[in-house]
């Protein structure tokens, strides 16, 4: 190791794990991220433990459970004594810088009705240092653009239509109205280069956050036509959203109502009666956006390569969630389906260079990325946290106890913008659900609403539900029974290890292991 350690946290948005060369997306380029792979571990089987942004990267930076941490969906509050990546980081002598967005609603406890932070889906998380912020309102991007002299239109955000007046907003094989100098991922690196010129010699921690390839889906040039939509993966679903929608209730809500101007801008109707052309190009945009990003990151690799700052590096590489892209007729980050929860998850450790280039299979979760980077610094992992250090695994090591499932969980809650709660007749506090999935089978738990079962062997793509099967009832029953232990045993557990004696208080060291079914 050399002089100093440092940590590049890079979150991208909605980019889904199937989307990785890596993990056999031959049809996409991304040399960058292609090396960083070649140079650490990359994870198969990973997922964020919740949907969508906010939640998601509440699990992510806090380590914790969605069940835990209760910041169940966009516009709700993180409460306040949640302790946090950022806060860890503190402790241990790091200032941590974050460029993008944590999505972070503030505890309303702690301020008043009018704080500015309630008008917008969220704002930073406490405890980080913003070196290129995008919230509120994305005013610090468009800032950026009218500053270095591109003119914008009245409604700014329509740099993000297709180019050209005859264009029509949605799938789309034309360029954005913005160039790719000024694009958001051009911001975001601009931002990352010019901290890390910044630093000089002093160790540092930076969160790296780009905005894409989320939505609004249209690229800039040449990035619009890097992709044919031919060549892209063709979508998962049945022969009509109808079928699709029978299968539970929560699924016929959204594939009645996501519209797609909350994904093209200006565009009109609704996603479900997409073709399957537009989705192609939907998709050939999509990996467009994922390829610029890609050439983003090789200018900070280039600039951590020239200053020998690469070898000194933690590099991780994950997103938040995932995104539908058409599959079973969805679009967005929703529901229960695979595409919104598997996510891709690189971590290059300089101290581990015999795994180099390595696909690791076991089950992995968002909320472990916060006790490795604590691990690898030599921090202490908060006792409440319900992920684990994923060192072990990438030094080639699995823990005897490692869990042997993947969980996650959503809160369908009426937020503004959307509302299933209402619509299915629910109560606020259970509309929700939980998951647990393994290689054989997949079992969805709603708190107020009929449970799913999937024979993932047969059904890998989860079309046919047999939770009322008479021959799976002894599967569903244990299926149940071990997301409930799951539940239990990761309750909340800050204050847990500590118990009063009649010689004084006693505090307990040994954390408790990990599932172990």
């Amino acid at each position: 190791m050399g002089r100093r350690r440092n940590v590049l946290l890079i979150v991208v948005d909605q980019w889904r794990a199937d989307f990785v060369p890596a993990l056999g997306a031959g049809f996409i380029r991304t040399p960058n991220l292609d090396r960083l792979c070649r140079e650490g571990v990359t994870f198969r089987h990973h997922v964020t433990t919740t949907v969508p942004c906010g939640p998601a990267r509440a699990s992510l930076l806090t380590g914790l459970y969605l069940m835990n941490h209760r910041a169940v969906q966009n516009t709700i509050p993180l409460d306040q004594r949640h302790f946090n990546l950022a806060k860890a980081l503190r402790l241990i002598g790091y200032d941590p810088a974050l460029i993008g967005y944590t999505t972070t609603t503030p505890d309303p406890r702690t301020t008043g009705p009018r704080d500015p932070r309630f008008l917008v889906l969220g704002d930073i998380m406490e405890g980080f240092r913003s070196v290129g912020a995008f919230e509120p309102n994305m005013d610090g991007y468009f800032g950026w653009i009218a500053q270095n002299g591109f003119t914008l239109p009245p409604k700014r955000e329509d740099i993000w239509l297709p180019e050209g007046v005859d264009a029509v907003p949605g799938a789309t094989d034309r360029p954005s109205r913005i160039p790719k100098e000024f694009s958001d991922s051009s911001f975001f690196t601009e931002r990352a280069l010019t901290y890390l010129k910044g630093k000089g010699d002093k160790s540092w921690f930076l969160h790296l956050g780009y905005y894409r390839p989320h939505p609004p889906f249209v690229a800039p040039a040449p990035y619009h036509a890097m992709y044919r939509p031919e060549d892209m993966p063709r979508p998962v679903r049945a022969p009509s959203w109808e079928q699709e929608a029978a299968q539970h209730p929560l699924l016929d809500f959204y594939l009645r109502n996501i519209r797609r101007g909350s994904f093209f801008h200006g565009a009109d109707g609704d996603a479900a009666s997409l073709d399957e052309a537009a989705i192609l190009q939907m998709r050939a945009t999509y990996a467009g956006l994922i390829t610029e990003i890609d050439d983003c990151l090789g200018r900070v690799f280039d600039y951590l390569d020239e200053t020998k700052q690469w070898e000194d590096t933690l590099v991780v590489f994950t997103s938040d969630h995932g995104e539908q892209l058409g599959d079973h007729y969805l679009l967005g980050k929703i529901g229960y389906h695979d595409e919104s929860f598997r996510i891709p998850l690189v971590v290059k450790d300089p101290n581990a260079p015999a795994r180099a280039g390595s696909i690791e299979s076991a089950f992995t979760e968002s909320v472990d990325v916060m006790p490795t980077i604590l691990d690898w610094l030599g921090g202490e992992i908060p006792r409440a946290a319900d992920g684990a250090s994923l060192l072990p695994l990438v030094h080639g090591s699995k823990p005897a106890d490692w869990r042997d499932a993947l969980h996650y969980e959503y809160d369908f809650r009426d937020v503004h913008y959307s509302r299933p709660e209402s619509t299915i007749g629910l109560g606020m506090d259970e509309s929700s659900l939980c998951v647990i999935q393994d290689e054989h089978y997949k079992y969805v738990h709603f708190a107020a609403l009929p449970p799913l079962f999937f024979d993932l062997r047969d059904d890998p793509h989860q079309f046919r539900n047999l939770a009322e099967e008479p021959a799976y009832a002894g599967l569903v029953k244990n299926y149940a029974q071990k997301a409930l232990s799951w539940r239990l045993r990761h309750a909340e557990r800050t204050l847990t290890h500590h118990r009063a004696t009649p010689q004084g208080l006693e505090t307990r060291s040994v954390r408790a292991p990990e599932e172990s079914e």
